[in-house]
């Protein structure tokens, strides 16, 4: 399971995996509502277009890691993996940010700028260990 020429690789997919399938994409996809009551959004009373839009993202979420799980055993052979992890997250930061300026969003949210951030700077540090 793990990489044996690139460990650091392997348990760094594995690990971020893990934390944002049981984090963020399970409770997304599954209970798109409870998780944004969980993280302090104010829940409209029409809903059906917000669970649309949460299943949509905990679906696309689901698709790449799937495809991240799948390089765990073999990272050097997925040099892609390590480019859509670092751009989806350096994205994901932006949005973040871009929402804490309007103030638009809760603090729990305003909070995940630094994790994504974090995931940004770790992938693409991993990444040149693997691929140099």
């Amino acid at each position: 399971m793990i990489s044996t020429a690139h460990p650091i690789a392997s348990w760094f997919l594995l690990i971020a995996g893990v934390f944002f399938l049981f984090a963020f994409v399970g409770p997304i996809l599954l209970a798109p509502l409870r998780w944004a009551r969980v993280m302090r959004w104010t829940v409209p009373d029409d809903t059906d277009l917000t669970v649309y839009f949460g299943r949509c993202l905990g679906a696309a979420a689901l698709a790449i890691l799937y495809v991240v799980f799948r390089a765990v055993p073999v990272p050097e052979q997925h040099p892609l993996v390590f480019e859509l992890i670092i751009t989806t997250s350096a994205l994901m930061a932006v949005v973040h940010v871009w929402g804490a300026l309007r103030r638009a969003q809760p603090w729990t949210e305003d909070a995940e700028i630094i994790m994504y951030a974090g995931v940004t700077a770790l992938a693409w540090w991993v990444r040149q260990g693997v691929f140099g």
